[in-house]
């Protein structure tokens, strides 16, 4: 997400436990980066997935959002869809066949056929969107408060709640999300960090620093935003993250925590 607000103290107790790993019972899991690919540095990247050999990436800013079909090797736009300039395009997921897309602050999401992007419905919501994920059952989510909701994948209706919590304290500003393996992983915006959570529970159970990555993209010497972007290909077991303006896209391949 991009509204430019302060880190409250919930976001900065995840930067204080992963800074003394030693007191907290959150696992710090390492990375190594198995490939980079090119991504187009104009993406201010919003939300991502991966699905029959293409990512699927949605883009925000209001007159610059879209939709869009991205092939993996070269970065190349296969297919695009522009955004009303009137919304800020957000979090996005597929399924059975269509493509469900949020908006920030405007309380309406759409969907779209997935295979030609052709707009089929609106639904709304109350509160800000952030991102999408899915479990198989239902739609994950999140909305820069520190819950997590489930929707009805058909209706769109939400069902339920989860409040993300990182030793017993709620944590905001979750933001791109994935479903990896029973686990929640996601962003936190404004900072470097990915974490792992327990979806039944709320509860953070790791914490990945990816600041190197970050730092890397800085150096480039052109402009960058904040880390945000998490697609996984669930058939081949590869974990890809980019960031807003990034010029590279990783797959990375996470290591367990040291003992």
């Amino acid at each position: 997400m991009t509204s430019f607000r302060f880190l409250a103290a919930a976001a900065a107790a995840v930067l204080a436990l992963h800074a003394a790993p030693a007191r907290a019972e959150i696992p710090v899991w390492g990375y190594e980066v198995v490939k980079t690919y090119p991504h187009d540095p104009e993406a201010f990247t919003e939300g991502l997935f991966y699905q029959g050999g293409a990512l699927y990436e949605s883009t925000g800013l209001e007159g610059r959002s879209s939709i869009r079909e991205v092939q993996l090797a070269t970065g190349k736009v296969l297919r695009q869809r522009p955004i009303d300039p009137k919304y800020f395009g957000e979090g996005i997921v597929a399924w059975k066949g269509k493509l469900v897309e949020l908006t920030w602050q405007s309380q309406i999401g759409f969907t779209y056929d997935l295979s030609t992007f052709k707009p089929r419905s609106s639904f709304t919501y109350k509160g800000e969107g952030w991102a999408l994920t899915q479990d198989g059952r239902r739609l994950i989510m999140s909305d820069g408060t520190p819950q997590l909701r489930f929707l009805n994948p058909d209706t769109l209706a939400e069902t339920g709640r989860v409040t993300v919590t990182a030793d017993g304290k709620p944590v905001i500003n979750i933001n791109e999300v994935e479903y990896v393996k029973g686990e929640v992983l996601a962003n936190i915006w404004q900072t470097a960090l990915i974490v792992k959570i327990d979806p039944k529970s709320g509860k953070i159970t790791g914490l990945i620093d990816l600041s190197p990555l970050v730092a890397a993209e800085a150096a480039k010497g052109q402009p960058i935003d904040v880390l945000n972007g998490i697609a996984y290909d669930a058939a081949h077991d590869r974990l890809f993250i980019t960031g807003k303006l990034w010029p590279d896209l990783y797959e990375i391949k996470l290591t367990p925590p040291k003992p």
